[in-house]
């Protein structure tokens, strides 16, 4: 423990981001940072648990709190605070292969379970562990690490999201050797298309590419497994095949002319049209419209951020659910995940532009309203929840919407692969395994991520691909020495 009384001496200082009135202006980072200095008052706040919930990864009463992964995160914190960077950094990259990527878009299962948090407020977790990474990058401490010796087994990873990519580093420091195949151009799977650039700059991806390629990884884009090659031929060319291809298979609300009406867009459609267009703008865009967002997830807010950027004329985000609490319930107490109130960096920024909070809780879309089938609004309604159902209000009020983007959720993967070889799915259309395991009904097919469990965190598809490629190692060489 580095600082005994640090908690009591230091608050927390989160590293924030950059002034809301200029970063709406572009889509650069919206994360700013710290000095050294700071971030060592920061980890100094580490207090060393003896049972510390921050790395636990446990379920309470049916939500996670700690981090997945189980980073060794006291063990790191301590060397930060002893300015041992490079010490710190090597005990984050044990559990964590991409700090890059979480220390960005993770929600922080970690803080929600720091003890700091009990009577207090957590340790800026997250924030330290984006420094770690980029001071690592910064200071040539992530030189490509090449296997000295190979296995002659061969591996095809089908996605490059954060599960495959987890699975593919982990086999191929294992020795094996690693192809990756993703069907759109670039890699990341939602990290690149599904993620707006002010949250995660694409440079960081194509960063994390170059190592994993000078490592001996190969990566095929542009190639559709299913279509250009058949998954049965990869099964015969490969010792393993692993599935990790998501859970993009998007929710269609129950409203009538949804899918056919000019001005509506799927959120990850939107996100990535915008994406691939920077600098200029999408063919579908915010630009001088009415936006209305269905879904009050990451993803919406990730909407409203871009339609902020768009410079839409309005922007309007609806949620079902009704809006929580300020603060923990006495029925949510800690180490639970807080399930309180969030405004996000989108919701934010809506604020500031248009001086009100974007969300309406308790709503949804009832119909669309249409000018020879373009969208020119949206009638809603409130619902409530009562003993499990949903009950939608008689009560109409319209909203002037352009442009209708979807951000309800998934439900599942897209079918068509699995279904090319008979793999068995689940009811919530998930590839079927064994609890616990990773194996397909196909022997030598494995799956893992959001095509395994169903749409979650990042970190959690981090979790999922290493322990996919502990199970591969294993069937593949009799026995395994992963983690």
């Amino acid at each position: 423990m580095g600082k005994p009384d640090g908690f009591l001496l230091y608050e927390r200082r989160e590293d924030g981001m950059r002034d809301v009135s200029t970063r709406i202006r572009d889509y650069n980072e919206i994360h700013a940072s710290q000095s050294e200095e700071a971030r060592c008052r920061q980890a100094a706040r580490c207090m060393n648990c003896g049972v510390p919930y921050c790395q636990s990864g446990i379920k309470l009463h049916g939500m996670v709190t700690g981090c997945p992964l189980h980073n060794l995160i006291p063990e790191w914190n301590d060397a930060i605070y002893r300015s041992h960077n490079e010490h710190a950094l090597n005990r984050l990259l044990k559990t964590n292969p991409f700090p890059e990527f979480t220390g960005r878009v993770c929600p922080a299962l970690c803080e929600k379970a720091c003890l700091n948090g009990l009577d207090g407020n957590p340790v800026t977790i997250r924030d330290n562990e984006r420094f770690l990474i980029e001071y690592g990058f910064e200071h040539d401490l992530l030189n490509p690490v090449i296997p000295s010796v190979r296995s002659q087994k061969r591996v095809a990873v089908v996605g490059s999201g954060p599960a495959g990519l987890a699975a593919a580093h982990r086999l191929n420091q294992r020795g094996h050797t690693v192809t990756v195949y993703e069907r759109d151009d670039e890699i990341g799977g939602l990290l690149m298309y599904g993620i707006p650039n002010m949250k995660l700059d694409k440079s960081v991806i194509r960063r994390r590419r170059a190592k994993m390629e000078a490592e001996g990884i190969v990566f095929h884009t542009g190639v559709s497994v299913g279509d250009e090659i058949a998954l049965e031929d990869l099964r015969d060319q490969y010792d393993a095949v692993i599935l990790a291809c998501g859970a993009k298979q998007a929710r269609v609300p129950d409203v009538e002319g949804i899918t056919e009406t000019s001005g509506v867009i799927n959120a990850v459609e939107f996100l990535k049209q915008t994406t691939k267009a920077l600098p200029a703008l999408p063919m579908v865009n915010a630009h001088g419209k009415h936006a209305v967002i269905l879904g009050g997830g990451d993803t919406g807010n990730d909407c409203v951020g871009t339609c902020i950027r768009q410079e839409c004329a309005s922007v309007v985000q609806l949620e079902m659910m009704p809006k929580p609490p300020e603060e923990r319930t006495p029925d949510n107490p800690w180490p639970e995940w807080p399930k309180t109130l969030k405004t996000d960096y989108g919701q934010q920024e809506a604020i500031h532009v248009f001086q009100k909070d974007p969300r309406l809780f308790s709503r949804t879309i009832t119909s669309l309203i249409k000018e020879d089938n373009v969208l020119r609004g949206v009638e809603t309604a409130e619902v409530h929840f009562s003993q499990g159902k949903m009950n939608i209000s008689e009560e109409r009020e319209t909203i002037p919407c352009d442009l209708l983007i979807i951000a309800a959720g998934f439900t599942g993967c897209e079918p068509e692969l699995p279904a090319s070889m008979g793999i068995e799915r689940t009811a919530r259309n998930t590839v079927a395994t064994g609890e616990g395991t990773y194996m397909t009904s196909v022997e030598g097919i494995f799956t893992a991520g959001d095509m395994h469990r169903g749409q979650s965190l990042v970190v959690w598809a981090l979790a999922e691909g290493l322990a996919c490629a502990r199970e591969v190692d294993a069937w593949m060489m009799g026995y395994t020495n992963l983690l």
